[in-house]
């Protein structure tokens, strides 16, 4: 199935010169990468409104975590199927029907009148969303000439990275001002628009039906039950304590089993619908572990910061999004300097420098006391944010140069679906390394904090001595103070574990130098 004719060639403007591109291409360029910035917008902007939803539906706190888990699970299964589905059906009414069902899916969440009703309407919602980030991958490798990608590839980095920093400040925002409801009417605009671009710019194509008679069907099966499977275990193991619970030991069981059966069928058939086999080739196995590693760091930083705020400082998701918004602005200045500077520096080059800029960031977030609140982190956020491009936009280009026309959908799939694995598995990680680390400094600060001590004994009695001024009688005062410090001993312990996580990423990202110093030279 990956031989098949790849049908994005011929949905476009033709572009016939190799240096000169038309209006209209870029412009379906640009209504392909506005999609593909809706679809991971989407997960981030309705996070911040999780509580609300919750509150609206009536759901646990459990029960609305599956809101965020129904949309990302969809998204990460129909990813890798995406490009042979285009074919099938023809890019332009796929990406269309796509578009529209996404639209009508995300507006029927805001009328949501149950909690089913709303992860049936997210799930839908992520099925159509999620082909939306390979589709305007394959419209920059398929419409541009090679001399032009690397523009497209600025664009599409933009996306992933944008997304994640804006989502919060947007959600919190809209959420404060006119209620949860607004983040999904909100995306209507934007996907009217690219509707109305990919509609005038896309070009009527056959659709392929006759592939669907030899379809990979089990390859697509397994692959779909065992990346599904997957995403829900990681999503909930660290709530419902990983192994020790029936329900994410028989999760993770499927999930090998299926996603062993999915690699066996694909490397066996003739006609796989993805080709795995592109990860036999040095450069584009490299940039996919590279880019697990910059999903570990993109979702994981995104996950941690919000959750020190609110957690330390009490910050509610609009003074949250105020800090993280400094990751996503830098960007807009940088990657114009990234692509000026590909033409003449070794792109291995620049992106070793981003991700040694990258984990420079998070080292310099390994310090945190309870005193640092947005002035403190405003700096480390903006190189971040500084570095992030050095690592998207070179990224992509290793990894897809001197791909085969036919090799562009399964690169596509691979490329997003790893790197957004990437991101879930880091998350799931670094929750439980929180929680490991929060207990073992916790035990450390207990050892120290004792009647023999006598810093401890003097912090009691001052604890003590204040809230008997507040009118508290001696008995309850000092139960008052020990209350004090507790809170203060477990407040350290969880800042010292948000160190540790921070320290885990920047490491990860001295560990990808390794990975892009065996990288060869695209040609």
């Amino acid at each position: 199935m990956s031989n098949a004719t790849n049908p994005t060639a011929e949905d476009a403007p033709p572009t016939t010169d190799e240096e000169s591109v038309s209006v209209g291409t870029w412009l379906t360029v640009f209504g392909g990468v506005l999609g593909a910035f809706i679809a991971v917008l989407n997960i981030h902007i309705t996070n911040a409104s999780l509580k609300d939803i919750q509150g609206a539906l009536s759901a646990t706190l459990e029960e609305g975590s599956f809101i965020s888990t129904a949309y990302l699970t969809a998204e990460v299964v129909i990813i890798p199927v995406t490009g042979w589905l285009a074919m099938v059906f023809g890019l332009r009414p796929y990406m269309l029907f796509n578009t529209v069902v996404f639209a009508l899916t995300t507006l029927l969440c805001a009328s949501a009148w149950s909690l089913e009703s709303m992860l049936v309407f997210r799930t839908l919602a992520g099925l159509a969303g999620g082909t939306l980030i390979p589709l305007s991958f394959m419209l920059i490798l398929t419409l541009l000439p090679p001399s032009k990608q690397a523009i497209g590839m600025g664009m599409f980095a933009l996306t992933a990275t944008q997304a994640p920093s804006i989502g919060p400040t947007l959600g919190g925002y809209l959420t404060e001002a006119f209620g949860w409801q607004s983040v999904f009417y909100l995306q209507i605009v934007p996907t009217g628009i690219m509707f109305l671009i990919l509609f005038q710019g896309l070009k009527k194509t056959k659709p392929q039906l006759e592939l669907l008679k030899n379809g990979d069907w089990f390859g697509i099966l397994s692959m779909a039950v065992g990346l599904g499977a997957m995403i829900i275990v990681l999503e909930e193991g660290n709530r419902k304590d990983w192994l020790e619970s029936d329900f994410i030991l028989n999760g993770t069981l499927l999930a090998v089993t299926c996603l062993i059966t999915f690699v066996v069928i694909e490397l066996k058939r003739k006609d796989p619908f993805i080709n795995l086999r592109l990860l036999a080739r040095r450069n584009f196995l490299l940039s996919n572990l590279v880019g697990i590693i910059l999903g570990l760091g993109l979702y994981g930083s995104v996950f941690i910061m919000p959750m020190f705020l609110a957690q330390i400082h009490g910050f509610n998701a609009m003074q949250i999004g105020l800090v993280m918004m400094w990751i996503g602005l830098p960007q807009l200045i940088v990657v114009p300097i990234v692509l000026r500077l590909m033409p003449h520096i070794d792109i291995r080059i620049l992106l070793a420098f981003g991700a040694f800029i990258f984990g420079l960031s998070c080292l310099l977030n390994i310090h945190m006391t309870a005193d640092y609140g947005h002035d403190h982190l405003i700096w480390p956020n903006i190189i971040r944010g500084l570095g992030m491009p050095f690592i998207m936009v070179p990224l992509n280009v290793i990894a897809t140069a001197g791909l085969d026309k036919e090799d562009v959908g399964s690169a596509s799939g691979l490329f997003n679906v790893l790197r957004n694995l990437g991101g879930a598995v880091g998350i799931a990680v670094l929750a439980t390394f929180l929680s490991l680390r929060q207990q073992y400094h916790s035990s450390h600060i207990v050892e120290n904090v004792s009647a023999y001590n006598p810093f401890t004994m003097e912090r009691l009695q001052g604890f003590a001595n204040h809230f008997g001024n507040l009118g508290a009688d001696p008995i309850l005062a000092q139960e008052q103070a020990l209350r004090a410090i507790d809170a203060i001993a477990r407040r350290e312990s969880f800042i010292m574990a948000y160190n540790d996580c921070f320290y885990f990423m920047g490491a990860a990202f001295i560990v990808s130098l390794g990975f892009i110093a065996l990288m060869k030279k695209p040609g």
